[in-house]
C-alpha cells in the first residue's frame, strides 16, 4: 500500500468518524434541550420549581441519548422497516408480529455501545454546561469560567467524540437513523 492510498484510508477514516459524530449523537435531544432549557429555567433566574423542571429536562434527553445507542433496524419478511432493542441475546423486536420466526442473534450488545452511549451522555452535559441560563439557575458563580469553557470544551469534546467513534464505529441504525443500506433483509 502506497502513501497516497494510507493517506487516503485515513481520510476517509476521519471522514467516517466525523459522519459517525452526527449520526449518533441524538441532535434531536440537543435541540429539545437548547428549545426547552431556558423556558423551564425561567431564563437562568431559577425558583425550586423550575429547577425540578430542568432536572426533569435533563434526565430525559440524558435517557434518550443513552438509550438510544441500544436501538437498531431491520427489514422484515414485510419489506417494511422495524426497529428493535439491542440485548445480550440479540436484537428484541419493537412492534413486529412476525419477528418471532427470525433469528436476532447477530445484534447482541457490544462494549461499543456502552462506549457511545457515553459519550453520547459526555456531550450532552458539555451542551448543559455550555448553557448559560442552565449554569446561572444551578451554578451561578461559574459564569465567569463559561466564557473559557465555550471557547475549549466543544472543541476537545468535538475531536475526543469522533476520535472515539473512529475507534469504535458504530453498526447499528437506531430509532431516527434508518440505514442507507439493508443490514439483514430477512424478507427471503
Amino acid at each position: 500500500m502506497g502513501k497516497e492510498d494510507q493517506k487516503l484510508n485515513l481520510e476517509d477514516k476521519a471522514l467516517k468518524g466525523a459522519g459517525n459524530v452526527v449520526r449518533l449523537l441524538p441532535t434531536g435531544t440537543g435541540y429539545a434541550f437548547q428549545f426547552l432549557a431556558p423556558l423551564l429555567s425561567n431564563r437562568g433566574h431559577c425558583h425550586t420549581y423550575n429547577k425540578v423542571f430542568t432536572i426533569f429536562l435533563l434526565l430525559v434527553c440524558g435517557f434518550v441519548c443513552f438509550f438510544s445507542s441500544f436501538t437498531d433496524s431491520y427489514v422484515g419478511v414485510d419489506k417494511k422497516l422495524h426497529y428493535g432493542i439491542a440485548t445480550w441475546t440479540g436484537l428484541w423486536p419493537l412492534f413486529d408480529k412476525n419477528a418471532s420466526a427470525l433469528d436476532f442473534s447477530s445484534y447482541k450488545l457490544k462494549v461499543r455501545d456502552f462506549v457511545h452511549s457515553f459519550v453520547a451522555l459526555a456531550v450532552l452535559a458539555v451542551l448543559a454546561l455550555l448553557d448559560t441560563d442552565t449554569v446561572s439557575c444551578f451554578w451561578p458563580s461559574m459564569l465567569n469560567t463559561q466564557r473559557v469553557l465555550l471557547k475549549i470544551l466543544p472543541t476537545v469534546v468535538g475531536v475526543l467524540s469522533s476520535v472515539v467513534f473512529m475507534v469504535f464505529p458504530n453498526k447499528r441504525h437506531g430509532i431516527g437513523y434508518p440505514p442507507s443500506k439493508v443490514r439483514e433483509d430477512f424478507s427471503n
